[in-house]
């Protein structure tokens, strides 16, 4: 499955709540989520219009590290 073009913060935000992901802070542009299923982890997503694909990349790989589980399924998942 192919990282989504043309997705906002806001919107990659509400996506992860399925995963237990709450705005914890916001300052500025950055948005922090946290989650608490595995011990606190905390992740920082820009909140713009627009992500970009790297961006996007590395806020996914870092969460499937954390979550231990398998980025393609992670992504099925996510964006049904």
């Amino acid at each position: 499955m192919k990282i989504p073009r043309n997705i906002s913060g806001q919107k990659l935000s509400k996506l992860l709540k399925r995963f237990g992901f709450e705005i914890s802070r916001q300052t500025g542009s950055l948005m922090r989520l946290t989650t608490t299923i595995k011990g606190d982890f905390h992740i920082t997503i820009p909140n713009h219009k627009s992500l970009k694909i790297g961006t996007i990349n590395n806020i996914l790989s870092d969460i499937t590290d954390y979550l231990e589980i398998d980025k393609k399924e992670f992504m099925k998942v996510l964006f049904r």
